[in-house]
C-alpha cells in the first residue's frame, strides 16, 4: 500500500513524499491518520544527524540514518482490523504508537497518514473527546513517567530542569502529587504556560542557586533536557535521601559521580521509553483533566507542510511548544 509521510532525506533535510506501508497483518490495525505531535526533541537530534537510534550518537562512518519517516505517535481512525485482533473495531477513534514502513532506514515510523501498528500499541479514545488532546500521548507520559518516579509527601520541594514539554508535564504531575514545584527553564513565554501554583524561573535572568536558596531543601530534581550542569549546581542544596530523576538526552557528556550521589543518598531514576500501564495512566489523567496538553499546543501545520514546521522548530529565535501536523486523510491504494 502507499501513504503519504514526513521522510527526513538527509541531515537538515524535510521532504513530504509518497511512501510503502505493508500489507495489514493478521495482529495488526489500520488506522487512517488524523494528527500527529512532533517530539521537539527526540526528532530534532536526528534531523541534525546527532544520533542513529535511541541514544546512540552519530559518529562519522557511521551508516546514515537517512531517509526515515520521524516521530512515534499519532491519533486517528480504525480503518481495518487483522483476524487476529479483539476488542478494536472498525470506526473508533484510537491514539497509536510507532507503525510500518517500507523502503526506510528504520522500519518504524510516526507521521504517516495510514498507519500499520500493532494492536498492542492501540489505545481506544475516550467517546466524544477531541482527539488532537491525545495525540502526543507517548510524550506525555514520558512527563507523568518522571513525575510518578520518586515518593512524594505534601508539601515536598521538587524541581525541573526544562521548560519544555515533558517538563511541563513533569510540573504538572508532580503538583497533582502535592509537591511544590519550581521549573527551571530559559524563555518566558515557555514559562508562561506554566499552571500559576508553580513557580517559573527564567535562569538567563536568574541563577538556579540563587532561585532556589529561599527554598527549604529540596527532594526532587527532574532533569529533562539533558543539563547536567544545572544539577550539578543545585545537588548540594538537595535534602539526605533525595531523587533525582534523568530524562534528558545527554548523548556522551551524561558523566554522573556516583560517590557524590552516595554522600546524600541521593536516588537516581532513568526513566525511558513507554509501557501499557504508564500509558493508560497517562491517557486517564488526561481525560481527568489535570494533565493538560491542549493548551501547550502553539502551533498546527498541514502535515504536507512539514518542512515549515520544522523551520520554526530549528528556529531558536522563535518559540514553540506543541507542534502538531493535521493530516487530512489518505485513501487505501
Amino acid at each position: 500500500m502507499k501513504a503519504k509521510a514526513v521522510v527526513f532525506t538527509d541531515k537538515l533535510q524535510v521532504s513530504f513524499q509518497d511512501i510503502e506501508i505493508p500489507e495489514l497483518g493478521s495482529d495488526q490495525v489500520l488506522i487512517e491518520v488524523e494528527y500527529s505531535w512532533i517530539s521537539i526533541g527526540t526528532e530534532s537530534s536526528f534531523l541534525r544527524k546527532e544520533r542513529i537510534s535511541g541514544e546512540v550518537m552519530y559518529k562519522e562512518g557511521d551508516p546514515s540514518p537517512f531517509p526515515h519517516v520521524p516521530g512515534y505517535q499519532k491519533v486517528g481512525v480504525i480503518q481495518a482490523v487483522g483476524a487476529d485482533v479483539h476488542g478494536l473495531a472498525v470506526g473508533e477513534r484510537v491514539f497509536t504508537s510507532l507503525s510500518m514502513v517500507m523502503g526506510m532506514v528504520f522500519p518504524y515510523a510516526g507521521h504517516v497518514s495510514l498507519a500499520v501498528t500493532h494492536a498492542s500499541q492501540v489505545w481506544k479514545l475516550p467517546e466524544g473527546c477531541d482527539p488532537i488532546t491525545y495525540s502526543g500521548l507517548v510524550l506525555t507520559q514520558v512527563g507523568y513517567n518522571c513525575g510518578f518516579r520518586a515518593p512524594i509527601q505534601p508539601g515536598d520541594f521538587a524541581v525541573v530542569i526544562g521548560d519544555g514539554l515533558v517538563g511541563q508535564w513533569t510540573a504538572q504531575t508532580l503538583l497533582h502529587r502535592g509537591a511544590r514545584v519550581a521549573v527551571l527553564g530559559r524563555h518566558d513565554e515557555r514559562l508562561g504556560y506554566l499552571p500559576k501554583t508553580i513557580h517559573g524561573i527564567n535562569t538567563q535572568k536568574k541563577s538556579a542557586s540563587d532561585a532556589l536558596s529561599a527554598y527549604n531543601g529540596i527532594k526532587i530534581v527532574v532533569d529533562t533536557v539533558g543539563d547536567m550542569a544545572t544539577f550539578r549546581k543545585i545537588q548540594p542544596m538537595m535534602k539526605y535521601n533525595s531523587h533525582f530523576i534523568s530524562a534528558g538526552f545527554l548523548g556522551e557528556t551524561g558523566v554522573l559521580n556516583i560517590q557524590s550521589l552516595r554522600e546524600q543518598e541521593i536516588t537516581l531514576h532513568c526513566p525511558s521509553g513507554w509501557d501499557k500501564a504508564r500509558m493508560d495512566a497517562t491517557l486517564e489523567g488526561i481525560e481527568e483533566g489535570w494533565l493538560k496538553t491542549e493548551p501547550l499546543i502553539t502551533h498546527r501545520f498541514p502535515a504536507e507542510q512539514a518542512d515549515e514546521a520544522w523551520k520554526l522548530i530549528l528556529d531558536k529565535k522563535k518559540m514553540c511548544l506543541g507542534v502538531v501536523l493535521v493530516w487530512k486523510g489518505s485513501r487505501l491504494v
